[in-house]
């Protein structure tokens, strides 16, 4: 006589964990920043166990470290956004869209701001956040470069996420001055931004025929 198969009930997917632990992250951050957090009140948020958030995150580095990864994917997300092409006068006008869409990412999300533009002297954050940084600045180069023949850049220079840096160590400084983005520091980020981006885009650039 045969036995009827066992019917597990499906766990949840790791995925799905990993999403409750980093948005836990995310409030704790939030309301409490960087140096308060730890795995304990992680998991208490999240309501797991301790052994969970370790399972996915070693450490509060390692877990920062992904919750920074998390954010990247906003910004990745608002450069590829729909952008109207007939709108663009000259690439300062696609710049100040990109700058704009990003601010108000940092806006809207307090843990962006403390991971990227608070100082809290986290080697290895601070590490990932550069690097995600190259990655945005392809994105960017290449979105400019869809609506605006480039000319020729450096090679060993990546131009346009060191311009993304640039426009966020003003932010950052209004960060430590005013708890926020202010829309003073933000114009003048945008500035900072464009200003370099100017070293190596000339005034007038013909937009593409799309």
């Amino acid at each position: 006589m045969s036995r009827s198969p066992v019917v597990r009930k499906p766990r949840a997917s790791s995925q799905s964990r990993i999403a409750g632990i980093l948005a836990a992250a995310r409030e704790l951050l939030a309301e409490q920043g960087v140096a308060s957090l730890s795995i304990y009140s992680v998991a208490e948020r999240a309501q797991i166990p301790p052994s969970s958030v370790y399972h996915f995150f070693a450490s509060v580095p390692a877990l920062l470290e992904g919750l920074t990864a998390d954010i990247h994917s906003a910004f990745r997300a608002c450069l590829q956004e729909p952008i109207e092409h007939a709108q663009l006068r000259d690439w300062r006008d696609l710049s100040r869209l990109v700058e704009q869409r990003m601010l108000a990412i940092y806006a809207a999300d307090a843990a962006a701001r403390q991971l990227i533009l608070a100082q809290h002297g986290l080697a290895e954050v601070t590490q990932a956040d550069r690097q995600h940084d190259i990655e945005l600045g392809q994105l960017m180069q290449q979105l400019f470069d869809h609506h605006f023949p480039l000319p020729q850049l450096p090679e060993d220079v990546d131009v346009f996420a060191l311009a993304m840096e640039l426009g966020d160590r003003v932010y950052a400084r209004s960060v430590q001055l005013h708890g926020a983005i202010t829309p003073r520091m933000a114009e003048e980020g945008m500035r900072v931004f464009d200003a370099y981006l100017s070293l190596y885009l000339p005034p007038h650039l013909p937009k593409r025929a799309l």
